[in-house]
């Protein structure tokens, strides 16, 4: 009955005048006209399903839109009601399964963040499959940044599909994959997993795989499985009903050793493509792109309603450079949205409350599980709070994102707490049929795990599973995890002042305060070890020391570097590597650090994160080079060079954007310019700055 959301107001309240007419036809008891009038789309499609049974109701509904002059969703339901032995969709580790596709959607704004594909979506959509090598089958890599929402989109292009709108003259079956199920399974086939899940087993499968060109595989999150797809051939399945492992199986099906002639739609995070591009049958790739300004800004107005206040808030996070690139990604956007919402109805400062990524979510959270007019949880909501946290520190470290009824009683959830759960948007169903669940985005999962860390002792964990918070630092500083995408950040961040001042509002009690110098005492650890480099990622300990935004803990942390190299491919790395320069300016008198810089602008390292490749070329050289240009984290970066006893200056980038800090730093005397691509001006510019008598520069690479 999602066909009511498809309704505009006025056609709503049209339809629900028919109902009572056509019942009353029909010789069916009408619904009370009170209850009717005051239901909304999905409060009456569930009345009239009780009142009369699911198919009457669904026949009412087809007798009233043509009288509503909605013919199109008569036709679309003859559409979708063709046999399933024609069209075949089968989920395999979807998230939510056929509920998905059910188009509920948590921000409640119809047009501005529904599941229904965009005209732009739809066009680049279709150019997929284009044929672009004659008589070769489809390969399309979809490269999408971490937590951007690529499940999402998936799901809408197979609801199109379902519609008819999409691919209904190229694909009769369509079965998505995800690998991060996939990999749970230690032996399967081609077979089992087209069978598996199946909606309508009418079909044989025999007949199916007979048509191989009228199937589309969708692969997700192929970087989970980590395929390299450079196993020996003979290990590889030449049969459809050969059993292998999952990845086996995958692999045999990427290198078009099984149903070679069928079609593939691959999602992948940016670092994979690269490596399987010369590895796969002439790949299209294509890019997922993120929420652009305008949508985001389109966003801010349609949730809060107040067009005023809108505006206050976008202007506020469009200032504020990590909060506005989380918005791009489209459930994170309206998580924002509805902080920011709540704190300005309580008139509270913005500054104070949701400067930061951890703040933004420790905001939510507290909102979740504080009564309206309370200004603290009840001891019931307190200890339902420690079990998710709970719950969330076990899925990281077991690479659990969809638990079961028994990860829930593990740590304290119970079966009256789910529906709680999913009332503060925390929980999502993760499919309809069973009782599993996940968190709303992994990211929250990420932060709850973060918390879990202040609230109580890895030993007093249910699962064996969950290791000290040395381990965590550890696992998550050196990227042995690729899932761990913020923990790290979130943990460093709720060591701040005014996070762990509402820690205590929310919790009455926290560890943040010993934690501290312990977490202080473990990066000095990581950064002191020999050749700390190969063990740790910089780029990701200055984000966390920009997380905490601590003066005495990111001047400790400095005073134990000596080299590091971070590369700066996204927008809000300059932001971070700003902070985090100047306390190279106050380090004592000790063996200088080097530093690098580096890294192409397409090669994106983290979900809310930019692409900034316009960014380090916008406008001409000259302009930034001789202080015209002004704006941004730029300059900042150069500043802080200005006066940096760093000796050693490695930059792998495409421009020569920071060459100007070596007339204004004689301590810089060393300069690597591998990979860096420079235009003819810029090389000119070099060359006056090397002859500039200030210019201390003694080694030129």
């Amino acid at each position: 009955m999602w066909y009511l959301d498809e309704l505009e107001m006025n056609e709503f309240l049209q339809f629900k005048q028919l109902l009572q007419q056509e019942t009353v036809q029909c010789g069916l008891q009408p619904i009370p006209w009170a209850q009717v009038k005051k239901a909304k789309r999905q409060d009456l499609a569930s009345l009239m399903t009780q009142r009369y049974g699911e198919q009457p109701a669904w026949d009412l509904a087809l007798c009233i839109f043509p009288k509503i002059h909605r013919k199109d969703l008569c036709d679309k339901a003859s559409r979708e009601s063709a046999p399933m032995g024609l069209f075949t969709l089968v989920l395999h580790g979807c998230p939510q399964g056929p509920g998905l596709l059910a188009r509920d959607s948590f921000t409640e704004i119809p047009g501005c963040f529904d599941q229904t594909l965009t005209r732009e979506e739809h066009e680049s959509l279709e150019e997929y499959f284009t044929p672009r090598v004659p008589r070769r089958p489809h390969t399309v890599v979809l490269r999408a940044l971490q937590r951007v929402g690529k499940t999402r989109f998936l799901m809408k292009l197979m609801l199109a599909w379902s519609d008819g709108t999409l691919y209904r003259d190229k694909f009769s079956f369509i079965f998505y994959l995800c690998c991060r199920e996939l990999k749970q399974l230690r032996v399967t086939s081609l077979a089992g997993l087209i069978s598996r899940e199946r909606p309508d087993d009418s079909v044989p499968l025999a007949d199916i795989v007979a048509q191989p060109e009228r199937i589309l595989f969708i692969v997700d999150s192929l970087e989970e499985l980590e395929c390299t797809l450079t196993e020996p051939e003979s290990e590889l399945c030449r049969d459809w009903r050969e059993e292998r492992s999952g990845k086996m199986v995958l692999s045999s099906l990427l290198r078009r050793k099984i149903l070679p002639e069928s079609a593939l739609l691959l999602a992948a995070m940016p670092m994979r493509p690269e490596a399987l591009e010369s590895k796969l049958d002439h790949p299209n790739m294509q890019e997922l792109k993120c929420f652009q300004d305008s949508h985001v800004k389109q966003y801010f107005c349609c949730s809060f309603g107040d067009r005023g206040r809108a505006m206050a808030a976008f202007s506020w996070v469009q200032n504020n450079e990590h909060l506005f690139t989380m918005c791009h990604i489209p459930l994170l956007c309206w998580m924002v949205c509805t902080s920011l919402k709540q704190e300005m109805e309580r008139g509270r400062d913005l500054a104070a409350t949701c400067c930061r990524s951890t703040s933004v979510f420790l905001s939510f959270m507290f909102q979740a599980f504080t009564p309206k007019g309370a200004t603290r949880p009840s001891q019931q909501g307190q200890g339902l709070l420690k079990a998710l946290c709970s719950l969330a520190a076990e899925g990281m470290w077991t690479d659990t994102w969809v638990f079961g009824e028994e990860e829930l009683r593990r740590n304290g959830i119970g079966d009256t707490d789910t529906p709680t759960l999913l009332d503060l948007r925390l929980f999502r169903k993760y499919s309809e049929s069973g009782s599993s669940y996940s968190f709303i985005h992994a990211c929250m999962q990420e932060f709850c795990a973060a918390m879990f860390y202040l609230l109580d002792s890895p030993q007093d964990h249910p699962s064996r599973a969950v290791r000290p918070i040395e381990a965590l630092l550890l696992t998550y500083f050196r990227k042995d995890r690729a899932s761990w995408v913020f923990l790290g950040c979130f943990l460093f961040g709720l060591l701040h002042e005014s996070e762990q001042q509402r820690l205590d509002a929310l919790l009455g009690m926290q560890r943040s305060r010993e934690l501290a110098p312990q977490l202080l005492g473990c990066l000095r650890s990581l950064v002191e070890m020999e050749d700390p480099e190969e063990q740790v990622e910089f780029l990701l300990l200055f984000y966390a020391l920009f997380e905490v935004q601590s003066d005495a803990f990111a001047s400790h942390l400095m005073s134990s570097l000596r080299e590091a190299h971070f590369p700066l491919r996204e927008r809000p790395d300059l932001a971070v590597a700003a902070y985090c320069l100047k306390y190279c300016c106050i380090l004592p008198t000790t063996p200088s650090p080097n530093v690098a810089f580096g890294g192409k602008p397409t090669q994106a390292i983290g979900s809310w994160k930019w692409p900034m490749g316009h960014f380090w070329r916008r406008g001409d050289h000259s302009r930034h080079s001789r202080g015209a240009a002004g704006d941004g984290w730029i300059r900042i970066i150069q500043s802080h060079l200005c006066f940096c006893r760093t000796r050693k200056v490695s930059f792998s980038c495409e421009t020569g954007i920071f060459f100007e800090v070596f007339t204004s730093n004689p301590n810089l005397q060393h300069l690597s310019m591998t990979s860096t691509q420079l235009s003819h001006d810029e090389v000119w510019f070099l060359c006056s700055v090397l002859s500039n008598p200030v210019c201390n520069l003694q080694e030129l690479l």
